[in-house]
């Protein structure tokens, strides 16, 4: 019985290149492999969310002499691991099974989150054990690479937009668990309960590293137990996979002598670079500067943090499905426009304005050396007393204006519209530059360079937040995103299709 017409809404549902028993059994199977690269991006992305707002209350609970600056290689440690692992494992995919790569990586990353979950064990030199352990994590999450090539080249032309979008909502989903599960588990306080047996302290910081862990063991056994090697031409029909067997390139050897279009492929790691490098500025500095313009304490940050962080995950799945259809009526470039001028407005609004000043921290210091004798007793006995405000270290804080929490949310909720539009268009524009060819390597060097970004851009904002605050930091942003506009507006015409390139198709 052949399967239903096709469908271009639901690309997960419908095939159109089945037709009989057997193709319907591959069309099965193929997707339900696809599924499992979701699961497997869902939880790489929950990975890394999980524990991202509370890493600064977490460093400074375990290295006091952590500051914001520390911060950023923290945050970074992540990105600068999947930059360097990402070419590796792209590369390893393209000439074995893709399964071999996956199930090493997501090992690597399961180690490392439980080693970050025993980061306060050491005697000293916590803040270096805290930024080893982001740095394995960063690095088993290089199998992002072998994820995306396996999607682009498992999906044809006319499947491709929908199944990077899906990917991208299930990446998306994970971006909303992961701050949610840390919101939830900062019920259990920063003391929580120790395991003796194994000198384990669970508590808000280190039971969502456990928890990461967990659920990389879930997804070792579902890439062991489903995962089968697929591949599809650009029409849809089923062919042998390549990216381990030689003989197998026979079927496709006369596509891939055609040419790739190296300018485009430059222009669109530019592109995904600085998509990634905004929005790692954006998440990086998220904790710091609501401590800081809002006298929020590490718990309120982290549980506020994480309830915003959620509902711009919830905002970025109806981007992901308005996208789908954007792209289908309008085109991958013109969406890929549109959100880069949705994200120049969130960060133009984020710009500080106005006579209102941040409140300085030592204004709390000086106001708890007038109390009385007493008092002070009680203070010095009651070691979770915490100083709230902007650090009267940062000189900015005295002269800047401070932002306004409508401008903080209005913000982050045109970034939560403008960044998944620009992440998946970026890439599904990519992986339709690239064709037929095996895109291992290729997806490997995208994902170095938006780890590059993530590497370069929590360093990049705490210098730069530290130094010269917000109104510094955020300026050289909004010029980063009109830079970004102006060469994609340049180069319009050079970043189409493998196929419509050599004008097999027309677009």
């Amino acid at each position: 019985m052949s399967p239903p017409e096709p469908d271009d809404t639901t690309p997960l549902l419908r095939d159109d290149a089945s037709s009989d028993g057997s193709q319907d059994g591959d069309y099965r199977s193929r997707w339900r492999s696809i599924r499992v690269m979701y699961f497997t991006m869902f939880l790489s992305s929950v990975g890394f969310t999980i524990v991202i707002t509370s890493l600064w209350p977490y460093l400074q609970k375990v290295d006091s002499s952590a500051d914001a600056s520390f911060l950023g290689w923290m945050v970074a440690a992540y990105s600068l691991g999947q930059m360097v692992a990402s070419p590796i494992f792209g590369w390893w995919s393209n000439h074995r099974p893709r399964r071999e790569p996956l199930v090493c990586s997501i090992f690597i990353n399961l180690a490392a989150n439980i080693y970050y979950a025993y980061a306060y064990l050491p005697k000293t030199d916590n803040k270096y054990h805290m930024l080893m352990s982001r740095a394995f994590v960063g690095f088993g999450a290089g199998n992002v690479a072998v994820v995306r090539s396996y999607v682009a080249g498992a999906t044809s032309l006319r499947e491709r937009t929908g199944a990077m979008a899906n990917m991208s909502a299930c990446q998306a989903l994970g971006f909303i668990l992961g701050p949610a599960l840390q919101a939830g588990l900062s019920v259990i306080g920063e003391d929580g309960v120790t395991v003796d047996v194994l000198k384990l302290q669970l508590n808000m910081y280190t039971t969502p590293a456990l928890l990461a862990a967990l659920f990389g063991l879930i997804n070792i056994l579902l890439v062991v137990l489903v995962l089968k090697e697929h591949r599809v031409d650009e029409d849809g029909k089923q062919i042998q996979s390549i990216n381990y067997t030689s003989e197998d390139r026979v079927d496709i050897i006369e596509e891939e002598e055609l040419s790739i279009d190296q300018v485009a492929v430059l222009i669109s790691n530019i592109l995904f670079f600085t998509v990634m490098f905004i929005f790692a500025v954006f998440e990086t500095i998220a904790t710091p500067l609501s401590m800081d313009m809002f006298s929020w304490t590490r718990k309120e940050a982290v549980l506020y943090n994480g309830i915003i962080m959620c509902a711009i995950g919830f905002e970025s799945i109806l981007v992901f499905l308005a996208v789908k259809v954007a792209s289908q009526r309008f085109g991958d470039r013109p969406v890929l426009l549109a959100g880069f001028a949705v994200i120049f407005c969130g960060f133009i609004i984020l710009l500080p304005w106005g006579n209102h000043y941040p409140q300085i921290q030592w204004a709390d210091l000086k106001n708890n050396t007038l109390v009385s004798g007493i008092s002070k007793a009680a203070l010095a006995s009651n070691n979770t007393f915490e100083p709230t405000g902007c650090p009267y270290e940062q000189t900015w804080c005295q002269y800047t204006p401070a932002i306004h929490l409508a401008q903080y949310i209005s913000s982050d909720i045109l970034i939560g519209v403008g960044y998944p539009a620009c992440n998946v268009m970026s890439y599904t524009l990519y992986s339709k530059i690239l064709g037929p060819k095996p895109q291992g390597v290729y997806m490997g060097w995208l994902t170095a360079s938006g780890s590059g970004a993530r590497t370069l851009g929590p360093i990049f904002v705490s210098h730069v937040y530290t130094l010269l605050g917000p109104r510094w930091a955020f300026s050289l942003i909004c010029g980063m995103v009109l830079a970004a506009i102006v060469l994609l507006s340049s180069s319009y015409r050079k970043l189409i299709a493998f196929s419509v390139r050599h004008r097999r198709i027309i677009e």
